[in-house]
């Protein structure tokens, strides 16, 4: 067996995606993120203390939504051909 001790080059990389597809990537994580970001708090200090701003919209409707969309961004960055 004989090894090839060439040094690597640009052109012998091969990645799984092209450059947009980690692009998309980045958009998807950041919107997952941003509906966490969303989701987090409206804790209550006092434990005997009910805080009804745990059921607003932005923690029911909006966060959920988000972090929904950010996963089909990520499904759709996966699936995405950047050659055609």
């Amino acid at each position: 067996m004989k090894k090839n001790n060439k040094p690597l080059h640009k052109q012998d990389l091969n990645f799984v995606f092209e450059k947009k597809n980690y692009i998309v990537m980045g958009i998807g994580l950041i919107v997952i993120a941003l509906g966490f970001l969303l989701m987090a708090g409206g804790g209550s200090d006092d434990p005997n203390v009910f805080n009804p701003g745990i059921y607003n919209f932005r923690r029911i409707r909006l966060a959920p939504t988000l972090v929904l969309i950010g996963f089909a961004i990520e499904v759709y960055a996966i699936l995405l051909n950047p050659r055609k």
